[in-house]
């Protein structure tokens, strides 16, 4: 029977070089040529970032190597939280599953056999509705696959099925976690500050769809497949993304083999797991670290936040 492959998005908006490597890191996998890609550009937001969006969009028009290529070109600026839940909602319209990647991911070159495996293999499990293949723990006692209670945004994927329990109201998904008593949970037994980030959504002082959906999910009791051997990398911490600072906080390694996908059962949250973030996001999130963090970045002369 032939595989069946999801579409692959990509988001784009003012960065060509980072554009052109995700791709080429996307052409790189053997399933490219039988994938339909869909792009979806951003306008710029003021006159600054024209110059660099308008190189972007020349880029997009060379692009070859996939089965397909759909070019959206944003005719103002949405900003990537709008255009992400626009593009998800669209393309699950007509296609059952998608695989997400925003333009500063560099992939290994079997990323998208793992994601398409693992999205066959999960299709019908209720209970698993993303699968994340990016890992920055560097945990040694992760196994290759695992399921857990948190939704990571840098090469990703899901399911109609899924992506319908999507809740944008951040304020509803904050009541609920709080009358549930939820939030210590859901920011990993308080080691970090999910629940800080949904309340600044709600306040405006971010706008991430992804804290978002990481309260949907979560809310429902639904799970994600991640990953313990890092399929993706996130070079946006160079200053240039729009939530991404400077620095190598969650930097991560590329798995350059054949990452097997198996079937776990029971479908149940891996607890040994959900403590190696616990310990991570204690190791870099205290206090101290971030002070340590703080005057690193100062004494390099890097004043960002």
């Amino acid at each position: 029977m032939e595989q069946k492959l999801s579409p692959i998005l990509v988001y784009a908006y003012n960065r060509p070089d980072h554009l052109k490597r995700c791709i080429q890191s996307l052409q790189a996998n053997d399933l490219a040529t039988d994938s339909d890609l869909y792009i979806f550009s951003d306008a710029a937001r003021d006159e600054q970032d024209s110059d660099a969006v308008s190189q972007v969009r020349q880029y997009l028009h060379t692009i070859t190597g996939f089965k397909s290529i759909t070019i959206t070109e944003r005719p103002v600026n949405w900003g990537l939280a709008r255009s992400i839940i626009d593009g998800v909602s669209s393309t699950l319209k007509t296609s059952d599953r998608v695989i997400v990647v925003e333009d500063d991911l560099i992939v290994a070159p079997h990323f998208l056999r793992f994601m398409n495996e693992a999205l066959e293999l999960y299709k019908d499990e209720e209970r698993v509705g993303h699968i994340q293949a990016c890992d920055f723990t560097h945990d040694p006692s992760l196994p290759d696959t695992f399921l857990i209670k948190f939704t990571g945004s840098w090469g990703w994927a899901t399911w109609s099925r899924a992506w319908k329990h999507f809740n944008p109201n951040g304020q509803q998904l904050l009541n609920e976690l709080e009358s549930r008593h939820l939030t210590q949970q859901f920011d990993f037994n308080g080691r970090y500050g999910f629940t800080r980030m949904l309340r600044r959504q709600i306040q405006g002082k971010n706008n991430s769809w992804a804290i978002r959906w990481n309260a949907s999910l979560f809310l429902a009791d639904i799970l994600s497949l991640n990953v313990g051997r890092s399929l993706v990398q996130n070079e946006g911490f160079d200053g240039s993304g729009t939530n991404c600072g400077s620095g190598n906080l969650y930097q991560s390694d590329l798995w350059m083999d054949v990452l097997p996908v198996e079937k776990i059962s029971p479908v149940t949250e891996n607890l040994a797991a959900r403590k190696a973030f616990e310990r991570y996001y204690a190791r870099t999130n205290s206090l101290w670290a971030k002070a340590m963090r703080r005057i690193k970045r100062t004494l390099k002369g890097d004043f960002g936040k």
